[in-house]
């Protein structure tokens, strides 16, 4: 059974008992990889009796020094950095540098990229000065892996007979369109037409009848006056004209509009009922109100026509001057604005501090038209909840809902004023100073959403550049990676210290150094190697670095060859001898490599 150096007692005890209990072996021999590899490459004369064996391996890296062919295991050196840690760094590197894909990046694929790629820079700060300076070099020395990718579909234009093919489905499709269309056109009219020759009709037996007769056929019909059928009659007109496609005039819709709005307020008081008198006064004050706002309106437009003609003359007479005068309006109602927004939104709460300017929020602030509003809908709620809602059945209910629905001090409308009127002064700078930035518009800007760029197979290929030499170099600086250990040159260093022998003993073991392992056959392994040692020994001496003839079954030949001696049964201990002397048995154990 093959072991690491200076494997503890404990763990060849357990591996003892799991092969005599439970599979049942004769007789057990433990033995170091690193050294049957050496010994069979001792017989095959790729070293000395007197040597060094560097084993690089999955895990960790050992130094043996062996003196008359015997490992000298209190001289050994070892460093937890392996061949597994080369691929992790691999990996982690790739993923770093390719986050995208680093579910592609996976252990065993990294393995093999190291296995492909990987290399031992002679001198690691001139390789990194290569792919810093010297692009086309570089380039030569980089090394790319494609992901799979599919380039997205071309689409074809559409041939003429798939062309010609769809404008007669959408033909089709536009006259099923149009026949519904004129099919219900023709309903409507036909309706239309109808509705129409029943007012007529209806007009014919007003005009012939008496007072109480035209009574008694109005009631029928369900109208109120004649004026209201003709109201009808009009307006039953112009929609068929309408439908049929003849245009109206527009004295004819501006009667229509009127008739039809306040159909009542032309007729005389003695042909009305009281309800229609009723009536009649609601819309002589919705009439009176109308014309009132579009007076105002008017008015407000000769205002603000005769302000923009005041203005362009200021600012033709001193267009410095106007401008300074509108960033002053402007800034004042900015601020204006802005403490107004801020005001509503504190309302009236607070956080226990004390607000020395004074300023309260909008909960604080209701003005007299604003607490009498408050007050008529608690009246009229508390009144509608006594019995039954009779609200609006009364002339004095339309001054309540006057008072309830105005209120020309309220801070809404003293608001949308300002802000129409900064939105105004904001037009005017601009117009004068192209540089000016509206703070509404500041805000409202968002940036555009970044354009996607369509993927290529460039953008699915992985590059290894630096990290070929990079990962390995590892070995030689532990830590790169976190490890306060001695790379691989410098551990041969430090086992050659620990050997209590003469200069020229450490001389003989120098001209014999093997190196084993699966990180041994890492391209440019030897060369590094010689070239680290050379430093830590004295000048012009001489060193010898041979690769195992295989270093990833050596080990395993050479504990077959030590197996198959005839002298081996003497290094061998039976489960009679372990239950006998227990893990003490393994203090003392020690075979002897050289048969």
């Amino acid at each position: 059974m093959t072991e690491c150096e200076c494997n503890p007692s404990f763990s060849r005890a357990r591996m003892s008992e799991l092969l005599f209990e439970t599979y049942g072996v004769p007789s057990i021999a433990f033995g170091i990889d690193d050294v049957f590899s050496y010994k069979y490459n001792q017989k095959l004369g790729n070293c000395g009796e007197d040597g060094l064996a560097i084993s690089c391996e999955h895990g960790t890296c050992h130094v043996v020094p062996f003196l008359k062919g015997e490992p000298v295991l209190g001289a050994c050196c070892r460093t937890n950095v392996g061949g597994f840690h080369i691929t992790d760094f691999l990996r982690q590197l790739l993923s770093l540098k390719y986050p995208y894909h680093s579910a592609s990046i996976t252990w065993e694929k990294a393995e093999e990229l190291k296995k492909e790629h990987c290399y031992v820079a002679l001198d690691y700060m001139s390789e990194l000065q290569i792919f810093k300076n010297n692009k086309e070099e570089a380039e030569e020395k980089t090394r790319y892996w494609q992901l799979p990718w599919v380039p997205p579909p071309v689409e074809e234009p559409p041939s003429e007979e798939e062309l010609a093919r769809k404008a007669a489905l959408k033909e089709k499709a536009g006259q099923r369109l149009r026949d519904m269309a004129a099919a219900k056109r023709s309903q409507k009219i036909a309706e239309l037409e109808k509705q129409l020759s029943y007012l007529e009709e209806l007009m014919e037996q007003l005009d012939g009848a008496e007072e109480e007769e035209a009574t008694a056929i109005l009631g029928r019909s369900g109208y109120l006056s004649q004026q209201e059928i003709k109201s009808a009659i009009l307006k039953a007109t112009q929609s068929l004209r309408k439908a049929k496609g003849e245009s109206n005039g527009n004295e004819e819709k501006a009667d229509a509009s009127g008739v039809d709005k306040y159909p009542l307020v032309s007729v005389p008081d003695e042909t009305l009922t009281p309800e229609q008198l009723k009536e009649k006064k609601k819309q002589i004050l919705l009439k009176t109100t109308t014309e009132g706002r579009m007076r105002a309106k008017q008015r407000r437009a000769e205002e603000e026509a005769l302000r923009e003609k005041q203005e362009e003359e200021r600012r033709l007479e001193n267009p410095e001057l106007y401008l300074e005068e509108l960033r002053a309006r402007y800034s004042e109602l900015s601020d204006r604005v802005d403490q107004r927004k801020r005001q509503k939104l504190n309302g009236g709460k607070t956080n226990g501090n004390h607000n020395s300017s004074g300023g309260v929020g909008r909960g604080e602030r209701l003005n007299a038209a604003q607490k009498e509003r408050m007050r008529l809908l608690t009246s009229a709620a508390f009144d509608r909840g006594k019995g039954e809602d009779t609200f609006g059945t009364r002339d004095e209910d339309w001054l309540v809902y006057k008072k309830m629905s105005k209120d020309n001090n309220d801070d809404d409308d003293g608001n949308d004023d300002d802000e129409s009127e900064l939105a105004r002064i904001a037009s005017k700078i601009q117009d004068m100073d192209p540089t000016f930035v509206n703070k509404a518009e500041a805000v409202q800007q968002t940036p555009e959403p970044p354009k996607v760029r369509t993927l290529t197979a460039e953008d699915y290929r992985i590059s290894i550049g630096i990290e070929r030499f990079r990962c390995p170099e590892i070995l030689f600086q532990p830590g790169m990676i976190g490890i306060d250990q001695a790379g691989i040159d410098e551990m041969v260093s430090i086992s050659l210290r620990r050997l209590m022998e003469d200069e020229a003993v450490k001389e003989r073991l120098c001209q014999s150094i093997l190196v084993t392992g699966g990180c041994s056959l890492i391209p440019g392994m030897i060369p590094r190697l010689e070239s680290g040692i050379r430093q830590f020994r004295p000048y012009l001496s001489t060193l010898k670095l041979v690769r195992a003839a295989d270093p990833l079954i050596d080990a395993w030949r050479g504990a077959a060859a030590f197996a198959a001696s005839s002298k081996f049964g003497r290094h061998t201990f039976s489960l009679a001898d372990y239950r006998e002397h227990g893990e003490n048995l393994f203090h003392r154990y020690n075979i002897v490599y050289s048969l």
